[in-house]
């Protein structure tokens, strides 16, 4: 289930629970460490060449930075066409099954094939080629969930209109759409202490000419109150009597609707949510139904959003802005921008960046692979740099960049990573560690091809598996500019290893597999560098 709270980061300096942390000091002496042995290797380069740094790696990354900017800004403009692709579907232009999906995944394969072909045709060095084609597949996940998830929330409310029209025909039945609400909540008061009757405003999913019987505010939370209070422990209990505390709606398609969704607004209940305690059953259920769907429609935090109200150029740019793959109709948000927060976050970036480029250009570039080379001595001599890089640069992108994004877009879920560092298994790594992408194939992936083509667990599990591995070889491909599938051999092989984490004696040993864990990750990236440098 994918949902949205207020939460921090684990590294953020204003995380409580982090400054609590009985190792909190090993983070500062890290940071110490590394600032000292930056220092150090400046000094030996100065004793040794005249100069800190050769600036070779700055050559490289600073070449055609022009040509792509200007590339990268019309690939995030080009996103902007989903606005009027949304509006369309949301008229009925645009039938989204299976019209839609189909012209939307060609755009998608498009605009990716675009754009590798455009690093090939401008002959650019890695980085340049890398940073392209990942952000090509950012901008294409964030384009996918914007429209399947606009797409989905369409064919809702062709359902809901569908089943209000069954309502309408089923309250007429009954003598009308006012008696029926009358006898609901004669149902629901026969049990409850009398409630004032009134009238106030007709709601908007009121048949035309209908009117209502009950009156002020709290006449209505109260009705409100006693509804959701019913609904909860209904929903919340299992065959055998018990409880379930972990209760979620599900709605149509993929998308599922945390309890706190279903929490008790101030506004008054609809016609729907009264009808849901109608005496007849097939008036009762084909109101929850239509509850159900209505809620879909609406945002899940404070409800103040509802589709198609959200399809505007204005959301699509602040989604854009904000640091999360997975499309909401609301979003967890913060009361303001702190410029400190933001300031902290661009030092941390500029700082870190420093000691990653230290890194790269003076223990791994001069250290590529060759053929020539000792397999094992590169190993060797590349595992200690990967390690630190790859430390740093996750560093960069989850801690400094989406949490300076989540600032700048008011989102307050800055959840962009757990404790994978404590990973026993590499399936608990592949959760925790990128939780954005993680969430983004929990939902589009691995949770759709299970509604939509009925696939099993494993199935569905694969698939994910898959595509990821897919994914990753091209930008491999993109990069080293060969085709070895080394990359995607690993990640598929993570299937068969997750099976044997799975086994209760090796499940039980958590150190056992937290040191198999370090050891593979350490192995992996020297590895893949040998292999695809120098093979």
């Amino acid at each position: 289930m994918v949902t949205f709270a207020p939460r921090k980061s684990l590294f953020d300096i204003s995380n409580e629970h982090s400054g609590t942390n009985e190792f909190r000091g090993f983070f500062t002496l890290f940071w110490i460490s590394l600032f000292l042995f930056a220092v150090s290797t400046y000094v030996r380069s100065v004793e040794t060449n005249g100069y800190p740094l050769n600036l070779e790696f700055a050559t490289m990354i600073s070449r055609d930075a022009i040509t792509l900017a200007i590339s990268d800004a019309i690939l995030v403009l080009n996103t902007g066409l989903c606005v009027p692709f949304a509006k369309a579907v949301a008229k009925g232009w645009i039938p989204y099954y299976n019209t839609g999906v189909v012209l939307q995944h060609l755009w998608q394969v498009s605009v990716l094939a675009i754009a590798v072909t455009w690093t090939f045709n401008r002959h650019w060095p890695w980085v340049q080629s890398g940073f392209l084609t990942l952000h090509s597949f950012v901008m294409i996940m964030k384009m996918h969930s914007y429209l399947s998830t606009n797409g989905q929330l369409a064919h809702t409310h062709q359902r809901a209109e569908q089943v209000l029209a069954e309502l309408k025909q089923a309250t007429d039945a009954e003598g009308g759409w006012d008696a029926a609400l009358h006898k609901a909540e004669e149902a629901m008061l026969q049990h409850d202490l009398p409630i004032p009757q009134g009238t106030p405003s007709v709601p908007e999913d009121a048949p035309a000419g209908s009117t209502t019987s009950y009156v002020d505010a709290r006449t209505a939370v109260t009705l409100r109150q006693r509804l959701a209070a019913r609904s909860a422990a209904g929903a919340s209990a299992t065959p055998d009597g018990t409880t379930n505390t972990a209760s979620s709606v599900k709605t149509t398609g993929t998308r599922v609707l945390p309890p706190s969704a279903a929490a008790i607004p101030t506004h008054p209940p609809t016609p729907s949510e009264i009808l849901t305690q109608h005496p007849s059953d097939k008036i009762a259920q084909l109101a929850k139904t239509h509850v159900e769907l209505e809620r879909e429609l609406t945002g899940p935090v404070e409800g103040r959003v509802r589709w198609p109200a959200n399809i505007t150029l204005r959301d699509f740019a602040w989604y854009q802005l904000t640091p999360t793959l997975v499309y909401e109709l609301e979003y967890p948000r913060t009361d303001s921008i702190r410029p400190l927060y933001v300031f902290e976050k661009s030092v941390a970036f500029f700082g870190t960046f420093a000691l990653l480029y230290t890194i790269v250009e003076t223990f791994i570039i001069p250290l590529t692979p060759t053929k020539e080379q000792s397999f094992a001595r590169s190993l060797l001599d590349l595992a200690m740099p990967f390690m630190i890089s790859y430390l740093l640069l996750f560093y960069i992108i989850f801690e400094c960049i989406c949490n300076a994004f989540a600032e700048l877009s008011y989102f307050a879920d800055r959840q962009f990573y757990d404790d994978w560092w404590n990973s026993t298994s590499w399936d608990e790594f592949s959760r925790k560690w990128n939780r954005p992408v993680h969430t983004f194939l929990l939902r589009h992936v691995y949770a759709s091809t299970m509604s939509s083509y009925k696939l099993t667990r494993q199935s569905a599990m694969f698939v994910t598996f898959f595509l990821s591995a897919a994914a990753h070889e091209l930008v491999m491909a993109v990069v080293t500019k060969k085709i070895r599938f080394y990359l995607f051999a690993l990640q598929i092989a993570q299937i068969p290893l997750i099976a044997i984490g799975r086994i209760p004696a090796i499940r039980r040993n958590k150190l056992f597999g937290n040191i198999v864990f370090w050891l593979g990750l350490y192995a992996g990236f020297p590895l893949l560098c040998v292999a695809y440098c120098a093979y």
